[in-house]
């Protein structure tokens, strides 16, 4: 399980670096298609599954991803490169996700082949290990999980996570430490039997 979510922080590190995401943003404000589809195909993941951890709906978390990068194609001449591209791409996906939650008014839990959807493809990350996962994310509150999936599919680190939830970095911090003490309890319990 810890294997998953080091291979997904692993495959996140390399698509989302901020200087290359400049790059491309600024392909983007002088209307260079092939830059939108290389931001795209870098963090499409990352925009999916923060949707995903408000949503836990896999139509509407592709609903959102797409009204994203629209969003963010017709937005990106006003665009301020500060460094931090991947944060103003995720302030967006998350004011789409909070409007889709507020039509909405309800959300339903995930199905299993959702977040397997985030799972990257690596020899090293197997069905086992995907299935374990699930099982363990299962002991998570809803916003440990998101905090922990934030950090393993993005890349993001803590203060960043905060900021873009709205919470104290000391909060994010805590539950991401009591996730992680979480998940390793269900894995050496899954051992233990």
């Amino acid at each position: 399980m810890m294997t998953l979510l080091v291979a997904m922080a692993a495959q996140a590190g390399e698509n989302l670096q901020p200087e290359i995401l400049e790059g491309l943003m600024a392909g983007l404000a002088a209307g260079d298609r092939d830059s939108l589809a290389a931001l795209y195909h870098r963090t499409r993941a990352a925009v999916y599954g923060l949707a995903l951890s408000y949503l836990k709906n896999g139509h509407d978390a592709q609903d959102v991803t797409q009204d994203t990068f629209v969003r963010v194609w017709e937005k990106a001449p006003q665009y301020q490169a500060k460094g931090k591209p991947l944060s103003w791409i995720l302030t967006i996906a998350k004011n789409l996700s909070l409007m889709k939650l507020r039509e909405k008014g309800k959300t339903q839990d995930l199905e299993p082949q959702e977040w397997e959807s985030l799972a990257i493809d690596s020899p090293a990350v197997t069905w086992e290990d995907r299935q374990l996962l699930l099982a363990a994310l299962k002991q998570l509150s809803a916003q440990e999980e998101q905090i922990v999936i934030l950090h393993a599919v993005t890349g993001m680190r803590h203060r960043e996570i905060a900021s873009l939830l709205d919470l104290p970095l000391p909060t994010v911090l805590s539950k991401y430490h009591r996730a992680l003490k979480k998940l390793n309890a269900s894995l050496k319990g899954d051992e233990d039997r």
